[in-house]
């Protein structure tokens, strides 16, 4: 039994609900297998599915609804004709480099003088920046628009108010319950607005300044706003997915030179970028080089006409992001040895120095999608004593409201209920793990329940086509609010499995069903996972994402792996042997030997803890989910009775006989009177020395002669003294199966006959029934 990582919601309509869509999807001549997508997504209407499928531009909201807006123009207008040198004042990440360009670019349109200026992340941190100001404005700005931040910069907009110079606020982000003293705030959300949608990114907003200011929709943006959007990881619902739908297409035709360079780089090909390509490909490049440092060259590439320039500026963000991918590569790695080394908590407090404090929050989010628990990630600076660096968290602890209770051991912290930053003292550090434990102890947090997945369907291997997988391309683009379909595939078999990837981290195997249909599936950074998949008869579900896989021009279905979980008990077959194949195991796992001579069979890493034997059997061990059979039982029986103690859900069968009874067999009865002839034909046999003199005569195997010495032995027909044997005057009448020893041979040849030569699903079938006894 493998548990899913993720806890599974089917979304399953009801058909007499999706009957109307269907009926409508029939008469556009569109997919009927939507129809169940599109009701999950709560688009449910005729209306509702032809802006869905369909947004228009002209389902834009109208700019000047948004609260300021019109004092912000005329500001700008103002600024613009008084030929003011307007400073635009940006973010460091992707959404700020395309807001900081759009805003750029749409005051140049209008004859603006404008200079930019991105704060770096280390030195000035994020938001509008005391220092920053009073630099640009003592050389001549007398206008400063922030994008994509402002709402929290108190004291630097007070100051540049104070020096007489305007602060317009364009920003997203959360407002706080005190706003800043800015000329004017423009704000989806402002409390004293009634915008429509209130989910723009910051380069959302700043699309609308410009539509504003243009007195038109300024389509050479869209490009732009669509990867600030999808890297934002704003809702994809309303508004923005007008914006990313068309921006999308106009990204595909481009005349910006930097993100053709930066494509080409990447090795995207421009015509073909997909919100998956941006999400993954495009939107990390951008933010490498602000997490890395200046990000100003992201404006330049986004806004540069010359060719040999866009080239350089992609090469160096390119190097900026296989920096970045090393650098979260280590961290991640001493990161999880650090997991693997330290004492269970409920929460993980993982700080090191010199661990690179721009990309802790990445590091964060692998470990979390990993384990499914709240981890902080810390550089430790040793000469400031003081710790630095992100959490992230999942649904059950709110990240925020955890810090607000140890509030009195941190210098500074923000965030939300999912991700936050923070900074306290290194002596601090023990007693943080401490309350974060306690805090969730408290509170009565369970993060063995996993997060939300939400399944759209079960499917057939057979139904997911080529066309099937091209039809969700109308329900794209995909991501918050609108996450891209997930499929349920329960197969027969799973077959071809292996690992691939520079560092075998992936994995790659076929779902087959029982008319050898067949579904390739990745699944990536699970590729010490295969062992889950090798064995016969899995009862198993799969739920990935669909997309279609080509090469050299073939095109197959392809199920991107999200979780899988496996039912009931799982038997892995390493007998005949193979034991030298069996993994180190990681989890809790107890070793089974029946007979203390095949000690030495088990792996020398093993505990003494972790080894079962008779004696041991009935004392109490800790539940494990992991048995490994290393030897076989004499009798069968003494396997059902540690199955009966124990409660496990993998079963490793070994099943090691260094003298294999089955396959010798039991010695005849006239094998057994030909040894008792010769036994009493000779005196003083030394059996240390002539064994295989004796066996050779009597053509018998050596251990087949020792046994049948053990019998006479044990029944009285001989005696043995220092190694040499004798026949006993007329001996007591005994049958030979009246001897433990033929009895205890009996056993085994059954117990190995059953165990060794069964096959996998007879030996399942047997292990399930014992369960069923307990």
């Amino acid at each position: 039994m493998k548990p899913a990582m993720y806890q599974w919601h089917y979304q399953a309509p009801k058909k007499e609900e999706i009957t109307p869509l269907i009926t409508y999807l029939n008469t556009k001549k569109l997919p009927e297998n939507l129809a169940t997508l599109l009701w999950n997504r709560k688009v449910q209407t005729e209306a509702e599915i032809e802006q869905f499928l369909n947004p228009t531009i002209q389902s834009l909201h109208d700019p000047l609804a948004i609260y300021g807006m019109e004092k912000a123009v005329e500001r700008i207008q103002l600024a613009v004709e008084n030929s003011e040198t307007i400073l635009v004042y940006g973010d460091y990440d992707a959404d700020g480099i395309t807001s900081t360009t759009v805003m750029k670019e749409a005051i140049e349109l209008i004859g603006g003088q404008v200079k930019v200026y991105i704060p770096n992340r280390f030195s000035e941190g994020y938001g509008p920046n005391v220092d920053a100001f009073a630099k640009e404005i003592e050389s001549g700005v007398s206008l400063i628009v922030t994008v994509d931040n402002g709402v929290a910069g108190h004291e630097a907009i007070d100051y540049a108010r104070n020096q007489g110079v305007d602060v317009i606020v364009t920003d997203h982000h959360e407002l706080p319950e005190e706003l800043p003293n800015a000329t004017v705030i423009i704000h989806p959300r402002h409390p004293n607005g009634n915008y429509p949608f209130g989910d723009l990114a910051g380069v959302g907003v700043a699309f609308k300044v410009a539509c504003a200011l243009l007195d038109d929709i300024p389509y050479e943006f869209l490009d732009l706003v669509a990867i600030g959007t999808i890297a934002d990881l704003v809702s994809l619902t309303g508004e923005n997915r007008t914006l990313v739908k068309i921006g999308m297409k106009l990204l595909q035709e481009t005349d910006r030179i930097g993100l053709r360079a930066l494509c080409k780089e990447a090795g995207l090909q421009v015509e073909k970028v997909t919100g998956e390509n941006i999400g993954f490909i495009i939107a990390p490049r951008l933010n490498a080089i602000g997490r890395l440092g200046d990000a100003t060259p992201g404006v330049k590439l986004m806004t540069t006409f010359d060719e040999e320039e866009a080239i350089v500026l992609a090469q160096t963000i390119q190097k900026k992001n296989e920096e970045r991918q090393a650098i979260v590569e280590k961290i991640s790695c001493e990161a999880f040895q650090m997991i693997a080394e330290q004492d269970q908590h409920s929460v993980y407090v993982l700080a090191k120095e010199d661990w690179h404090e721009g990309v802790l929050g990445i590091v964060a989010s692998k470990i979390v999608q990993k384990t499914g628990r709240p981890t902080f990630v810390l550089n430790i600076d040793a000469a400031a004593q003081t710790v630095k660096g992100s959490g992230r968290s999942v649904e059950q602890l709110n990240l925020y409201d955890a810090l607000t209770h140890s509030s009195q051991l941190l210098t500074r912290f923000g965030g939300h209920h999912m991700a936050a930053g923070l900074t306290f003292p290194y002596e601090n550090l023990d007693s943080f793990q401490l309350q974060l434990d306690a805090y969730v102890d408290e509170h009565n947090i369970d993060f063995s329940i996993g997060q939300p997945l939400l399944i759209d369907e079960e499917m057939d291997i057979a139904d997911a086509s080529v066309a099937f997988i091209q039809s969700l391309d109308l329900l794209a683009p995909f991501g918050t609010d609108n996450p891209a379909p997930n499929f349920a595939f329960s197969p027969k078999q799973v077959v071809q499995i292996k690992r691939i990837g520079a560092t075998q981290q992936h994995l790659k195997f076929q779902l087959l069903d029982n008319q050898q249909n067949g579904l390739d599936c990745v699944a990536f950074g699970k590729g010490e996972e295969a062992l889950e998949l090798q064995e016969q008869d899995l009862t198993a579900t799969f739920v990935g994402k669909l997309n279609v896989n080509e090469w050299n021009g073939l095109k197959k279905p392809q199920l991107l792996l999200v979780d899988y979980q496996i039912s009931g008990l799982q038997v892995f077959d390493y007998r005949g042997g193979r034991a030298k194949e069996l993994p180190r195991l990681t989890e809790a796992t107890q070793y089974m030997v029946f007979e203390e001579k095949n000690l030495d069979l088990v792996p020398s890493y093993v505990t003494p803890e972790a080894i079962l034997t008779p004696k041991t059997i009935s004392s109490e061990h800790p539940v494990v989910s992991n048995l490994v059979v290393v030897d076989c039982p004499v009798e069968v029986e003494s396997l059902r009775d540690v199955l009966i103690q124990g409660n496990y859900q993998r079963i490793y069968l070994q099943c090691a006989s260094k003298d294999e009874c089955y396959l010798d067999g039991m010695p005849s009865r006239e094998q057994f009177s030909k040894l008792f002839r010769f036994i009493s034909q000779h005196k003083n046999i030394d059996i240390r020395y002539k064994l295989k003199q004796i066996a050779s005569f009597l053509q018998l195997k050596e251990n087949l002669l020792i046994f049948m010495i053990e019998v006479f032995s044990e029944l009285e027909f001989v005696t043995i003294d220092n190694g040499v044997m004798n026949q006993i005057e007329n001996p007591k009448n005994q049958q030979l199966n009246d001897s433990q020893a033929f009895k205890r041979r009996e056993a085994k040849i059954k117990s190995e006959e059953f165990l060794l030569y069964s096959n996998l699903t007879t030996l399942k079938d047997w292990f399930l029934k014992q369960e069923e006894k307990k």
